[in-house]
């Protein structure tokens, strides 16, 4: 008996909510005016699908449905092959890890790497059996391998780093973690470097390979410096393209997107109308796309919600370029300022597929390896050669064994030793721990810096990478034949190397890249059959 009260109760209040929550209460205060939905607290409009008469849906908890007509294009032959970074769901999920969940000894085993990686690299570039202990007394010289850390006891504030606060910082298998002072000799030597650059620069988190001793006095005297080899060039071997063309052109924009007096975009209406007549078979986009940094965002004078305002103001455009280049591809690369991202911290997972639906348009990760018709391209959109120009400490040094260099001039280039730190060091974000006055521009998760490694760290077999994972371009243990990191400096391209590297700066400031390569068919390295143009928007 109180078994069957209690069904009935239970059944009366599955039919009571049943019944609030069925299409009539939905209906309640419907606007006849717009004849889509009723205008909810978040300013947009629910939305009916077809099929479902006259229902309809709400939206929820962030859940969106797609502006418009939902039947989406169906993408054509493309013109370039592109093979981007995996999209499987494990893959997906790694690099959409929750943050503000580090734990020290995870922090340290990963930068303890890092430096024992590197260790391997210089035994196996210089042919050294072993290396040294900084902080052992040793009556030979030796060769160590460090991080570069700043010497905050003999410095006070926020002081550039310099000769007299310099640290080397060893790993806890080959030094047990401890830090010694940096002393240079007078006659200080610096090996394998490229030529006529006349030292070595360094900043806190460079790796370094350094000769010398530790002569009992608490520091290591220092009398030559070995660099870090350089990556290897890009295979030979190249993808076929759906097409017997393999030559395409790239068009490379970075946020923001509109200046800071308005949020009209019209610096992006600018670039849409230049790609509808140039009709690019790749364009390149780095966020932020919605900044919330902007002033307007900041304080909410904005007259749509951030997901209708990434629709209209870009993804509509968007699709108005390719319908007009069918064959093209849109690539998007996020910002850590970007609003609709809610992954708020570097390396940065990317954008939800949600925003756009149209298969043309690609989502990628910040940052970013990927190929096009066989020619690696990295991508970033942090403002790493701004921090590396701010920290960098230039040691001048007598250059022994000096390495050619690919420039047409001979002359001394900051900007190419910029983008040769990235290089050498072999990560997008060599800096470590990010500068006290630039923390507001990257949040970064040490735990997860494998993602930021232009080459990995493990071994390259078959029992620890898998075969799906041998084809993704992160995992390529070459050099980048192009390298774009958009810069508040001045733009610029130039060849470091066997890489193109590209900054376009930010299209506020009126300029883009124009990437043009001839293909496959003319022989010698990619670099000499790549072409980029900084090109500025008119008026």
């Amino acid at each position: 008996m109180i078994k069957r009260e209690y069904d009935k109760e239970n059944l009366t209040k599955k039919l009571t909510r049943a019944n609030l929550m069925g299409a009539q209460s939905r209906q309640y205060g419907m606007s006849r005016g717009r004849g889509q939905g009723v205008m909810g607290l978040t300013g947009g409009w629910s939305q009916r699908l077809p099929g479902m008469l006259g229902k309809p849906v709400r939206r929820q908890d962030g859940f969106d449905l797609p502006r418009g007509d939902p039947q989406f294009p169906i993408a054509g032959p493309s013109r370039v092959t592109f093979v981007g970074p995996l999209a499987d769901q494990s893959s997906r999920k790694k690099r959409s890890y929750r943050y503000m969940y580090e734990k020290v000894s995870e922090r340290s085993e990963v930068l303890d790497d890092r430096i024992d990686h590197f260790g391997d690299i210089i035994k196996a570039h210089y042919d050294v059996e072993e290396l040294g202990d900084p902080s052992a007394v040793t009556e030979e010289e030796v060769i160590v391998v460090g991080r570069i850390v700043h010497d905050a006891e003999s410095s006070s504030g926020a002081v550039k780093l310099n000769e007299a606060s310099l640290m080397l910082e060893s790993s806890r298998m080959m030094g047990s973690g401890a830090r010694l002072p940096l002393r240079f000799d007078a006659d200080v030597k610096v090996r394998q470097s490229v030529r006529n650059i006349g030292g070595q620069g360094v900043f806190p988190g460079a790796i370094v390979a350094l000769k010398g001793k530790n002569g009992g006095g608490g520091s290591f005297s220092v009398t030559e410096i070995l660099s870090l080899p350089p990556l290897g060039p890009p295979s030979e071997a190249h993808i076929k393209s759906e097409t017997s063309e393999t030559q395409f052109s790239m068009y490379i924009a970075c946020g923001p997107f509109s200046p800071d007096t308005s949020l009209d975009y019209k610096p992006l209406q600018s670039l849409i109308s230049k790609l509808t007549v140039a009709k690019p078979a790749v364009v390149l986009l780095l966020g932020p796309f919605i900044d919330s940094a902007h002033p307007a965002v900041k304080i909410g004078d904005v007259d749509l919600p951030p997901r209708e305002m990434f629709e209209v103001e870009l993804a509509d455009r968007l699709r108005t370029f390719l319908e007009a280049s069918p064959g093209s591809l849109v690539l998007l690369v996020p910002s850590t300022r970007d609003i609709l991202s809610d992954h708020a911290v570097f390396p940065q997972c990317e954008l939800p597929r949600a925003l756009c639906h149209d298969p043309r348009i690609h989502m990628l990760p910040n940052p970013a390896r990927f190929t096009l018709n066989g020619v690696h391209v990295a991508v970033s959109s942090v403002d790493v050669l701004f921090h590396l120009r701010k920290e960098e400490f230039f040691k001048r040094a007598t250059e022994v064994d000096p390495l050619h260099s690919s420039a047409s001039s001979n002359a001394p280039d900051a900007m190419a030793n910029l983008c040769r730190h990235i290089l050498q060091q072999r990560s997008f974000y060599p800096i470590f721990p990010v500068p006290l006055d630039l923390s507001h521009d990257v949040n970064l998760d040490v735990t997860h810096s494998d993602m930021l490694y232009l080459t990995p760290q493990d071994d390259d077999d078959d029992e620890v990478v898998g075969e799906s994972e041998r084809d993704d371009p992160s995992r390529a243990r070459c050099a980048p034949d192009v390298l774009v990191v958009p810069s508040r400096l001045k733009h610029f391209s130039k060849v470091v190397d066997d890489t193109v590297a590209v900054n376009p700066s930010f299209l506020t400031k009126s300029t883009y890249a124009v990437l043009e390569y001839a293909g496959h068919g003319t022989p010698g390295p990619a670099k000499d059959r790549i072409k980029v143009e900084i090109q500025r928007l008119e008026g």
